[in-house]
């Protein structure tokens, strides 16, 4: 019987070899500018090359990395496009002598154009991957741009397999069939609201569990218009579990170690996918692509990269961070080095002005008071006290002088009717017409301070309160301000807020001992009404019969129809609920459905 020879290696002076399959990933999750591609292209190249610092086999960027995400009608003229495959191309050039493999994120065009994401490597754009699954609700809009993809890709390096997909692909069951795979490689530019973290997590959990496979998804950050990218880049393993997190709502180059035999284990104790025959169907109909010079056989190394698990947020502290970044970057990216707020001495424009200390520096925000007749001590004092505790500077202009002046003015063809809404709109006019006239010759941008629930019953005036450029908070009830506020000074460690903006009534102190409870309920009543009704879609009927009062219910729903004209011309504003007023809000502006209620 012959014996099995041992072959010996070639260097004796070559260390020790690890053959397991290991594979170290860079996740890029970077904040990106629509639009400027050449920026884009600079900040992709850099991380290409830390990562090859980092000795990273591969690196993964966000989806549309090169043009930024959502590029909306830009990618309607041809030369955008041309531009972006330029970047690309330039890209591949640039990586020619990188021993790296590049995922990036970028807008294909052939017969139509594509959210695709090249393969880069030695140089060469080895394959390209074009988006199957297009989301076409809420925020989303991209069927009226791209054509979908319809064939997986898998890219064979040595003897790991790898597919490739791009965020709503994996929010199918079926985005993630691509045959028996390892790894699973997710470009994401997936959008911010409160909560979302979590059921994407359960979502990915899922699909990695059903694939016996493991996923690495790499999240676009940033804030763009009234949209908020939260980052929350993970790792997860075959048994659903996130084993690596990076931060939310900041940039990170994260590094992980991935272990890819632990797949093949895994497989091994749990043999449910050899029966899953759409795995097989799927890799039968996939676009396979072999890369060269796999890693999977180098020197031992006596210490892995785990990055660790960076936790989830807390409720307040989440949406918080949301609007510190949304706000930040709206005022950065369009150019503003200051931004204006009108401090009322009460609890929106307070919070408003902590969101703008924490994204811009306090040398950037400028508050101003504009007190009237009705103007109690209380509140003039509370907007001084907020400003010096921020540290902001507070200018004073007091409208009596102007309000006067109207007065006198509309006097003849007002003669002999009763004052009403009309002269308390007139007092929030000229209080956005001084705002907008600092703008003007400062240019700072003005950001209007009011609420959810304000704005969603029109509790507010077009061309007075609505005037500005952003509208920080319009996506946040009024109970949620609270808390909020609540949070801000519990995390200080002191009371930024005055206790008193906390606990004074709200009022637009637009006529004596006015209050919001003269026009609207209670909040604590309002919102759950608003929360049904705008967020969640609930009729009249179906509001009723979760407790809430039927006259309340139709006259909240009465108030949020009929004043769908002031939203139109409200400014953008953060988005951190599942349903914003705005790009994911499309009420008719002639609407008579609920007005019989």
């Amino acid at each position: 019987m012959s014996k099995t020879k041992i072959a010996k290696p070639q260097n004796k002076n070559a260390g020790p070899v690890d053959r397991s399959l290991r594979l170290r990933i860079a996740l890029a999750q970077i904040n990106t500018v629509v639009g400027d591609i050449s920026g884009n292209l600079n900040r992709v190249r850099s991380l290409c090359r830390q990562a090859v610092t980092s000795k990273a086999d591969l690196i993964l960027f966000p989806e549309l990395v090169l043009t930024g995400y959502p590029p909306e009608d830009l990618l309607l003229k041809p030369t955008f496009v041309k531009d972006n495959l330029s970047a690309l191309n330039r890209l591949a050039h640039d990586l020619a002598k990188m021993p790296l493999v590049a995922v990036v994120g970028f807008v294909d065009a052939a017969k139509d154009i594509y959210n695709a994401a090249a393969v880069i490597q030695s140089g060469k754009i080895k394959a390209i991957y074009y988006k199957r699954f297009l989301p076409n609700y809420s925020v989303f809009d991209e069927d009226r741009y791209f054509k979908p993809g319809d064939r997986p890709l898998i890219l064979e390096w040595g003897p790991v397999r790898m597919g490739v997909t791009i965020c709503e692909d994996l929010w199918y069951p079926e985005g993630a069939e691509l045959g028996e795979v390892e790894l699973i490689l997710s470009l994401n530019s997936s959008p911010y609201y409160h909560q979302k973290a979590r059921f994407r997590e359960r979502m990915l959990g899922t699909r990695a569990s059903d694939n016996q496979a493991m996923i690495a998804y790499c999240n676009m950050v940033g804030g763009q218009d009234e949209l908020v990218f939260d980052g929350g880049s993970m790792i997860i393993n075959p048994k659903g579990e996130v084993i690596s997190r990076a931060k939310f709502f900041e940039e990170q180059f994260m590094l992980a170690d991935l272990d890819l035999e632990q797949v093949f284990n895994y497989r091994l104790h749990e043999p449910r996918i050899r029966k899953q025959k759409d795995l097989d169907s799927a890799a039968e109909r996939a676009v396979r692509v072999k890369l060269s010079n796999p890693p999977f056989a180098r020197p031992a190394v006596k210490k892995h990269l785990h990055p660790g698990l960076e936790p989830l947020l807390l409720k307040e502290e989440e949406v918080f961070k949301a609007l510190v970044l949304g706000t930040g970057d709206y005022v950065r990216k369009n150019g503003f080095k200051k931004v204006l707020i009108g401090l009322s001495g009460g609890i929106d424009s307070a919070l408003v002005a902590c969101i703008a200390v924490e994204a811009l520096g306090k040398d950037c925000v400028v508050g101003m008071t504009m007190p009237s007749r009705y103007t109690s001590k209380g509140t003039k004092s509370d907007a001084h006290l907020l400003a010096q505790n921020l540290g902001i500077k507070c200018l004073e202009l007091p409208i009596e002088g102007p309000f006067i002046a109207y007065l006198e003015a509309l006097k003849p063809v007002f003669k002999g009717l009763k004052p009403n809404v009309t002269e308390e709109n007139i007092q929030a006019r000229i209080r956005g017409n001084l705002l907008m006239a600092l703008s003007n010759k400062f240019g700072w941008l003005v950001l209007t301070t009011g609420n959810k629930s304000e704005i969603a019953t029109g509790y507010c005036t077009l061309y007075g309160d609505m005037a500005g450029g952003f509208a920080v908070i319009k996506d946040v009830p009024k109970t949620l301000v609270y808390q909020i506020s609540q949070y801000y000074n519990k995390s200080k460690g002191k009371n930024l807020i005055p206790i008193s903006v906390m606990q004074r009534p709200p009022s637009a102190e637009l006529r004596p001992n006015q209050k919001d409870q003269d026009t609207l309920p209670p909040y604590d009543l309002l919102d759950p009404i608003l929360q049904g009704y705008i967020v969640e879609d609930l009729g009249f009927e179906e509001l009723v019969e979760k407790g809430h009062d039927p006259n309340m219910v139709s006259r909240i729903i009465k108030m949020v129809d009929l004043n769908e004209y002031k939203r139109r011309q409200a400014p953008p504003g953060v988005k951190i609920t599942p349903r914003a007023f705005g790009r994911d809000w499309r009420l008719p502006i002639t609407n008579h459905y609920n007005l019989k209620k």
